[in-house]
């Protein structure tokens, strides 16, 4: 993979969050006004360092709303 930016799997527990922050708020202005390039390494860098907090944490807590059988039972909206 050739993503900028330290290895995920260097980042100490406190960098990878960090990462992980800064490229969830940087996504949509990347997606409505980067380059195709910045677009690719933008996605590319994202799926990198969350498959490493999943890697990390593969017990993490999983809202039971956020699954398809949970989502099944919530009102939809239109």
């Amino acid at each position: 993979m050739n993503t900028t930016g330290i290895p995920g799997h260097e980042l100490t527990e406190d960098l990878l969050l960090r990462e992980l922050r800064h490229l969830h708020q940087t996504r949509n202005e990347t997606f409505l006004h980067g380059s195709p390039d910045a677009l690719r390494e933008h996605t590319a860098r994202t799926f990198e360092l969350e498959q490493e907090y999943l890697r990390r944490h593969p017990e993490r807590d999983v809202d039971p709303r956020r699954t398809r059988d949970g989502a099944r039972g919530e009102p939809q909206h239109a």
